[in-house]
């Protein structure tokens, strides 16, 4: 096991993170091994995708919470922000800052918090990543399988020649890392069909083809290879093994932008159109699921996997997730979250504050703003049509003969009469 520590990840944070995601997927490796007679990482990858993302469940809901909370407070915020535009000074910069912070306060929900949230999610998913890159580093028994043949080439003569032209591939610089088994093991999984082929006929000593069919039980996904390339499959793979090369990034970059649209936007009241994150985040959007697919197209296919796999079960989470949110009582959020704020001014001996004006008409048009639209409209129109009405009736019964209005009324009744005559001629 210490041979094997070497290849994992070293980065702050991510390494040891990996180090701990890398026992999960290993654990998954040997007990698929011992109750069902399967070695395959494609299944394991799969299996410790939808693991992690449950457990990263509670984080989710917490998310979600603040994004519902942002959309209550925002015509706060803009209405803030709106106050002082315009006011660059550091005295007024600093009033809307404060304002801006107990608006804030009284929602309960903390720009700092969504951050923490942010960046507590963000090393476990890079983590994530480069265990699924360098699998041999985190699952022992695939590491045997290239560690065994790593020993050999070790101890053979022009095997470090030979391997350093492969090596950038695998991200592995063997004049910094030096030579050594795990360095090699990086390497081999990360070579392609040919190269195994060279290696096979450079050292016809070591049976290089026989640790290749291994690997390639263990890969194997719908007949490919998941250490391969997707472009590497379709430049030399069969037709099926290019139709399923093709279906793994194009389906990374549909479950991604799927997940895109089931995620909560923020519902903006700036009449104005003056929206430069959302326009942001709405390009970003778009450009992600393209990259997704780029990177895919380069990436080994185990990476794609992880990806839609990853992608796939965020959307299922994401539609619970929805609906369990929809059900949220929004008053009694914000309820609960000024009498915690209260408690918190309590301590600092400051007076309680109560949900302003603007925050239950917040929680109003939230709570209608999809029922009023053309039900209001309607009954504006007819009490509008009924003012109307009562108006010129008390208009025309108290116009004095010989007046304007008098005139006026006189002329009202020979437009009906004649209106009416001419209805009775095209009766007739």
């Amino acid at each position: 096991m210490e041979t094997m520590l070497l290849t994992k990840s070293k980065v702050f944070i991510i390494g040891p993170i990996a180090t701990l995601l890398g026992f999960i997927i290993n654990a998954i490796y040997i007990s698929l091994h011992g109750v069902c007679g399967i070695e395959n990482i494609s299944i394991c990858i799969i299996l410790f995708t939808i693991i992690v993302n449950i457990a990263m469940l509670p984080l989710t809901i917490k998310q979600q919470k603040s994004s519902k909370m942002m959309n209550v407070m925002n015509p706060e915020l803009q209405a803030i922000q709106k106050k002082y535009k315009g006011k660059t000074d550091q005295a007024s910069q600093m009033k809307m800052m404060e304002e801006q912070r107990a608006v804030q306060a009284k929602y309960g929900v903390s720009m700092s918090g969504s951050c923490v949230t942010m960046l507590i999610q963000m090393p476990i998913l890079f983590a994530m990543y480069q265990v699924i890159w360098k699998i041999p580093a985190y699952v022992s028994s695939v590491y045997k399988i290239y560690g065994d043949l790593a020993g050999k080439l070790l101890t053979t003569t022009g095997a470090q020649e030979f391997l350093t032209e492969f090596a950038s591939t695998a991200r592995v610089d063997f004049t910094k890392t030096g030579f050594t088994e795990n360095t090699i093991v990086d390497v081999l999984y990360n070579l392609r069909p040919e190269n195994w082929t060279a290696l096979a006929e450079k050292f016809t000593n070591l049976d290089v083809m026989a640790t290749y069919e291994q690997t390639k039980q263990i890969n194997n996904f719908l007949g490919i290879n998941i250490a391969d390339a997707p472009m590497s499959i379709i430049r030399s793979g069969s037709v099926l093994a290019i139709i399923v090369a093709i279906a793994i990034p194009v389906l990374a970059g549909l479950t991604q932008w799927l997940n895109t649209k089931l995620m909560p936007t923020s519902q903006s009241d700036d009449k104005n159109g003056d929206n430069t994150v959302a326009s942001s985040m709405k390009t970003m959007n778009t450009v992600m699921p393209l990259m997704s697919v780029f990177f895919c197209f380069t990436f080994s296919t185990g990476i794609g996997i992880y990806w839609v796999a990853s992608s796939a079960v965020r959307c299922v989470i994401q539609v619970i997730v929805n609906k369990q949110m929809d059900k949220m009582d929004i008053d009694e959020m914000v309820k609960k979250n000024m009498e915690k704020y209260n408690e918190k001014r309590a301590k600092q001996g400051l007076r309680p504050e109560q949900i302003s004006v603007q925050a239950k008409q917040n929680l109003k048009n939230i709570k209608t703003d999809q029922n009023v639209s053309e039900e209001t409209r309607q009954q504006q129109r007819e009490k509008r049509i009924k003012s109307i009405q009562e108006s010129t009736a008390y208009y025309n019964n108290t116009a004095k003969p010989g007046s304007l209005a008098a005139k006026a009324r006189m002329v009202q009744q020979y437009n009906e009469k004649n209106a009416k005559g001419g209805n009775s001629s095209k009766k007739k």
